[in-house]
């Protein structure tokens, strides 16, 4: 037999073995969990901050666009009450006087519409004159809010800048849009265009065919933008009003153009000439034509015929039809529509 004996786990440990372990010193059993004080220290230590190492959670401050977490308000409901109570007649007074406001401005004509008559509306127009708003403060006011819009338009107005053009496929229908009634085929025989105001203090009388064979034909298609609220596309052909300006120059100091149509009429048929004041700064922009054609045939009646305004950087009560006249000034001249209570810049 070898040394060493077999022994199996199951075989009676030998007497002198049992006398042996009895006889050694006791040793702690090793256990797999952890030691109670051990465990306790091992804790305090975790949680004591070190001052080497920085703080491995700091606190995350919500950005300022976050949302706030929700707080809880008492109120006495006294106060709620008297705050419902103040934000009724506040809200009440505000509509009251909105409505005073709006009431003021609107037009007589409209006023007496809503009124049910004249008797009506001027007993509510006595009843706002007694608080200030007098008719003569409600055209004074409407005034400064319409030179209040020319001064931002002109501001804005540079020569360089020109409005959006487009293609000729995306030309819309153009409706006739005279004031009164659309001139007859009456004014086409012996029209000339008279220019005054000139550098060489002369009157030229100018008929259609002097002014295409010395001026250059140049073509645009842009939008003609109405007050009323629509607007058209069209394709225009004309001359340039600062090729005119250069044949034919105004006087030292002039700065206004007066436009006149000496064969326009009211919706009656009766004689009115219409005009309009024009500025030589967009007199000279290169997209104001004085224009001959339409969707490239001779202009139509219904829209100018034969020689028309085409500024497209202004309204279009501003692009004046069946043009006779062209005065150059030095004082803003008088204006059909600002007359009426329109703006006298019109400026887009």
């Amino acid at each position: 037999m070898s040394d060493q004996e077999s022994h199996r786990p199951d075989d009676p440990p030998a007497a002198g073995a049992e006398a042996a372990d009895a006889s050694a010193p006791s040793t702690p059993a090793v256990t797999s969990g952890p030691d109670p004080e051990n465990a306790q220290a091992l804790s305090e230590q975790e949680a004591a901050p070190s001052a080497a190492d920085p703080d491995p959670s700091p606190a995350i401050r919500p950005a300022w666009w976050a949302e706030r977490p929700e707080t809880v308000v008492e109120v006495p409901r006294a106060r709620l009450a008297a705050q419902s109570r103040r934000s009724f007649l506040l809200w009440t007074a505000g509509v009251l006087a909105t409505a005073a406001g709006a009431w003021w401005l609107l037009p007589d004509r409209a006023k007496s519409r809503l009124a049910g008559g004249d008797p009506a509306r001027d007993w509510l127009d006595t009843l706002a004159a007694r608080v200030g708003l007098s008719r003569a403060r409600r055209e004074a006011l409407l005034d400064r809010g319409l030179t209040f819009d020319d001064d931002v338009a002109e501001a804005l107005f540079s020569v360089d800048r020109r409005v959006r053009t487009y293609r000729r496929s995306e030309v819309t229908a153009l409706r006739n849009n005279y004031h009164g009634r659309t001139p007859g085929p009456e004014i086409l025989p012996g029209w000339s265009l008279e220019i005054s105001g000139l550098a060489s203090q002369r009157v030229e009388r100018l008929s259609l065919a002097a002014l295409e064979s010395r001026l250059a034909r140049r073509e645009q298609v842009t939008r003609l933008v109405c007050v009323e609220g629509w607007s058209a596309i069209a394709w225009w052909g004309g001359l340039r009003f600062a090729d005119l300006l250069q044949a034919y120059p105004p006087a030292s100091g002039a700065r206004w153009a007066e436009m006149r149509s000496m064969v326009s009429m009211d919706g009656a048929g009766r004689h009115e000439p219409y005009y309009v004041s024009l500025d030589l700064e967009t007199a000279r922009h290169p997209q104001t034509l004085l224009v001959t054609h339409h969707n490239g045939r001779p202009l139509s009646l219904a829209h100018g015929a034969p020689l028309r305004l085409i500024a497209p950087m202004k309204l279009g009560l501003k692009n004046i039809k069946a043009i006779t006249h062209i005065t150059y000034q030095a004082d803003e001249p008088p204006d059909y529509w600002n007359e009426r209570g329109y703006s006298s810049y019109d400026g887009l």
